[in-house]
C-alpha cells in the first residue's frame, strides 16, 4: 500500500482518488496547486506523520513546479506527472521529470508504475532516446522557442492590440508565452493590460543580459503574470519614459530574446514603428541607437507580423514602410495583417478591395484580414484584459484566433503509439 498525494484538475483528481482507495492505497492529501502540495509535504515532515510515498500531479505550470520537485526530492517522495498533450510533456521534461503517464490513463497503468522499481541508468538512457524519437522534432530550430515580432508603421495601426491578443490566443492553445515591449517611443503593453511599469521588465532583463546574469528564474522574478481562466502568460513591460531607450541596446535585446527562447514556447514582442538607421551617420559609431531594439527584434524573430490599418491613409503608410521592412527582414518570415477592415472607410467589400490594393501596389498576397469591432476593443481596453476575456465573441478575437491557428501554431503531428510507462527523472538515480 502506498501513501499518495494528488495535485490534479478536479475531474481527474476525483477519478484517481477513488481508484487509488479502491486498490488499497491511502490518499493523504489532495491539493489544487503545486504550491499548496509542497506546503503539505513539508508539513508532513515537521508534524512527524511521515512523508507520503508518491505524488501524482498534472504536468501543468499550476500543478508542477521546480520548487515542488525540490521539496519532494528532500522528502524522498516519488513524483509521477500526468500529461495532456505536447505542452505538458515539454514542461515536465524542462524540469527533468521523465516519469509520466497520460492524464486519462487507467489506474491499472499507474498501478504498474507504482510497482516498478526505478530504472537504472542504461534503461533511462534508452527510454529517453525513445521519447525523443517518438515526439521531439529533430531540427534545432524546432526545438527552441519561437520569437514573434509585431510591427507596423506610424499611425496606430493596432500593433499593441494585436500583440496582446496573439499572446492570449497562443496561451489559450496551451503554449507557454511571454509578451514583451521594446517600443522605444511609446510602450503601451502595461497600460493596455492595467499593469504597473515603474520597473520595466524588458529593460531589467536587458540589464541582466548585459551582465550575463539573465536566467529563467530572473525572468520570472522581473516578469508580471497576466492571469485569466484560459490564457495566462508572462509580461515584460516596456519603458515608461522614452528617455530610457539607451537601455535597450542591440546586444542586450538579442541576448534577452535568446534566453526567452529557452524560457517559453512563444515570445511575442511589440516593436516600435521606425526602421530608420540614421543614427549610424553619427561621428560616434558605437553610440546607442534608438531604433536598435526594434530592428534587432525583427532580425531575430522567426515570424514578423506586419500590421497596417485598412483605410486609404493607413494603406499608403503601410505600403511605403513595407519596402523598408523587407530590406530588414527576409520576406518569407513576414505575415501581413490588415487591421480595422470596415466598409465605412474603404467601401463595399472592403476585404477584397484591400487585398487588391496590396497585390497591385505591393505585390503582397494572402494577407490576413482583421475586422473592426469598436465595442469589443473598447471593452478590452476599459477592463485591461485580452479580447478572449473581455469580448470572447468579438469578430476581432475570432479573426486573431484563426490567424494564430493557421499561421503561428505548428500543425498537430501524427504520432506513433507511445508506451504509457516512462522513465524516472535522471536526478533520482544515484551516481557511482
Amino acid at each position: 500500500m502506498a501513501r499518495i498525494v494528488l495535485a490534479l484538475p478536479f475531474e481527474a483528481e476525483d477519478r484517481l482518488a477513488l481508484e487509488a482507495i479502491r486498490h488499497g492505497h491511502e490518499v493523504v492529501a489532495r491539493c489544487p496547486t503545486a504550491h499548496e502540495l509542497a506546503a503539505r509535504i513539508d508539513g508532513f515532515g515537521t508534524s512527524g506523520d511521515g512523508s507520503p510515498d508518491v505524488a501524482i500531479v498534472a504536468a501543468t505550470e499550476r500543478h508542477l513546479t521546480a520548487s515542488l520537485l525540490s521539496i519532494c526530492d528532500e522528502a524522498g517522495v516519488r513524483v509521477i506527472a500526468l500529461i495532456d498533450g505536447e505542452v505538458d510533456r515539454r514542461h515536465a521534461a524542462s524540469l527533468g521529470l521523465l516519469e509520466t503517464a497520460d492524464l486519462d490513463a487507467d489506474w491499472t497503468d499507474l498501478e504498474r508504475m507504482l510497482a516498478v522499481t526505478p530504472f537504472g541508468p542504461e534503461q533511462i538512457e534508452q527510454e529517453h532516446e525513445q521519447e525523443h524519437e517518438d515526439s521531439i522534432p529533430q531540427s534545432a530550430a524546432e526545438r527552441r522557442g519561437m520569437v514573434i515580432a509585431v510591427w507596423g508603421p506610424a499611425g496606430a495601426p493596432g500593433r499593441t492590440t494585436l500583440a496582446i491578443n496573439i499572446a492570449a490566443e497562443l496561451a489559450a492553445a496551451g503554449a507557454s508565452v511571454a509578451l514583451g515591449d521594446v517600443d522605444t517611443y511609446s510602450g503601451s503593453i502595461a497600460p493596455a493590460l492595467g499593469m504597473l511599469d515603474e520597473a520595466p521588465g524588458f529593460a531589467a532583463a536587458c540589464r541582466l543580459a548585459g551582465a550575463d546574469s539573465l536566467t529563467r528564474a530572473e525572468l520570472e522574478r522581473i516578469g508580471q503574470r497576466y492571469h485569466s481562466g484560459h490564457s495566462s502568460f508572462w509580461v515584460l513591460t516596456g519603458i515608461g519614459r522614452p528617455s530610457r531607450w539607451p537601455e535597450l541596446s542591440a546586444h542586450r535585446v538579442a541576448a534577452t530574446l535568446t534566453q526567452c527562447r529557452s524560457w517559453v514556447d512563444f515570445t511575442v514582442i511589440d516593436t516600435g514603428f521606425s526602421l530608420e538607421h540614421d543614427e549610424e551617420i553619427s561621428s560616434d559609431l558605437f553610440a546607442p541607437r534608438r531604433n536598435a531594439a526594434s530592428i534587432t527584434t525583427l532580425r531575430e524573430a522567426d515570424r514578423v507580423i506586419a500590421v497596417g490599418a485598412a483605410d486609404p491613409v493607413g494603406l499608403s503608410r503601410f505600403l511605403r514602410a513595407h519596402v523598408d521592412l523587407v530590406e530588414t527582414v527576409a520576406e518569407g518570415r513576414v505575415i501581413v495583417v490588415m487591421n480595422k477592415i470596415r466598409a465605412t472607410a474603404i467601401g463595399l467589400k472592403p476585404a477584397g478591395q484591400v487585398a487588391q490594393t496590396l497585390s497591385r501596389f505591393g505585390g503582397i498576397e494572402s494577407a490576413a484580414m482583421i475586422p473592426f469591432d469598436p465595442a469589443g476593443l473598447d471593452a478590452a481596453i476599459l477592463s485591461g484584459r485580452s479580447l478572449a476575456d473581455a469580448a470572447p465573441r468579438s469578430p476581432v478575437r475570432t479573426a486573431i484566433r484563426e490567424l494564430v491557428a493557421s499561421r503561428l501554431l505548428p500543425p498537430e503531428p501524427e504520432r506513433r503509439p507511445r508506451r504509457r510507462l516512462k522513465a524516472v527523472r535522471t536526478r533520482q538515480v544515484g551516481t557511482a
